[in-house]
């Protein structure tokens, strides 16, 4: 079949309800958690665990990934300088949490001048603070001198 062929030469991925797929791919991804999460030491006993065979977990390993729908949801990195003292950082981490925030990255550069620039990136949700809430918040903690989103 022509269409076929070249459909899947400019096709690169596919969303699939898991409903409707073998339980072999459902494993892999068990199976993956398994190993990611420390359950299993080995890719051997992961499958083992998952109830699948080695040769079916390395076949679709690589090829099957967990769709996340959280990860499309809410992201937001905010830039940050934080001056240079011992628990600016970590003040700014619990106020992210009080605000209902995921971490997702922290990133701080080695201080110069007396401050360190900071990236971290959240995921907000509903019950999250908003962006401006945020800022807000931030600007008024102790030890940032200046709070601003990308």
């Amino acid at each position: 079949m022509r269409g076929v062929d070249a459909l899947s030469e400019n096709l690169k991925f596919l969303l699939v309800d898991a409903q409707v797929l073998p339980d072999v791919f459902l494993k892999v991804v068990q199976a993956k958690m398994l190993l990611a999460q420390g359950k299993a030491k080995s890719s051997s006993q992961a499958a083992q665990m998952a109830g699948i065979s080695r040769s079916a977990f390395y076949k679709y390993k690589d090829a099957i990934y967990l769709y996340d729908e959280r990860m499309n949801e809410n992201l937001v990195t905010f830039y940050l300088t934080l001056e240079d003292r011992p628990g600016v950082l970590s003040s700014l981490l619990s106020s992210f949490y009080k605000a209902g925030a995921n971490i997702i990255t922290v990133n701080q550069n080695i201080p110069v001048d007396g401050v360190a620039i900071a990236t971290v990136s959240v995921r907000t949700n509903q019950s999250s603070l908003s962006r401006s809430e945020m800022i807000e918040m931030l600007g008024a903690l102790d030890g940032i001198v200046e709070a601003k989103t990308i």
